[in-house]
């Protein structure tokens, strides 16, 4: 009974600093890649810089014809779904409270920038399937082409009862007139 009693042996003691060390090395590693995307965000605003500012609604919009409340997206460049676009808060999803009047396109983003887009800005829009960071069923999302700066731009919105977004791509269509059937072809043909 004696050899037994001095066979058995306790269990090991967990190493406490080894562990700590792990987990803080698991931590600063983490905050590393959080801190290396950040950067690449601030690094494309940067690349961006030339974008101007964003037209700010006027003092008489007009009487809305269509109005909606739902999720704003993001922004990319027109065509291109994984290009995002982050100069001026267009890279910010929010909810957004949407009006469209004869004068153009107002979104109202709480927490994030309000922008108008005017009538003659805006070149069409379809339902599609995603933007930059965001892919649903067809005809999920409502994309907005628009130019701005010179550039045509996507802005992809999601709303609340979404059978209301084919009205929207109709009424922007029927504004935007042969920008609006060109732009829609434009995104047929893969451009």
């Amino acid at each position: 009974m004696a050899a037994l009693a001095a066979a058995q042996e306790s269990q090991d003691v967990t190493d406490w600093a080894a562990r700590i060390g792990w987990v803080v090395g698991l931590v600063l590693f983490i905050a590393l890649l959080y801190w290396l995307m950040r950067q690449g965000w601030k690094w494309r605003g940067t690349l961006q810089g030339d974008l101007p500012e964003l037209p700010q609604r006027p003092d008489d919009p007009g009487q809305p014809l269509l109005e909606a409340a739902g999720r704003y997206h993001g922004s990319t460049s027109a065509g291109q779904w994984l290009d995002r676009i982050v100069a001026h808060g267009l890279g910010t999803r929010s909810r957004a409270e949407l009006a469209l009047t004869e004068r153009g396109l107002e979104i109202v983003r709480p927490g994030a920038e309000d922008f108008f887009v005017p009538a003659e800005r805006l070149c069409g829009a379809r339902l599609d399937t995603g933007i930059a960071g965001k892919v649903l069923t067809e005809g999920g999302l409502l994309i907005v082409t628009w130019e701005h700066g010179g550039r045509r731009l996507d802005s992809g919105f999601r709303f609340d009862r979404s059978a209301e977004q084919a009205a929207w791509a109709e009424k922007i269509n029927a504004m935007s007139g042969d920008k609006g059937a060109a732009a829609t072809q434009q995104h047929k043909e893969g451009a």
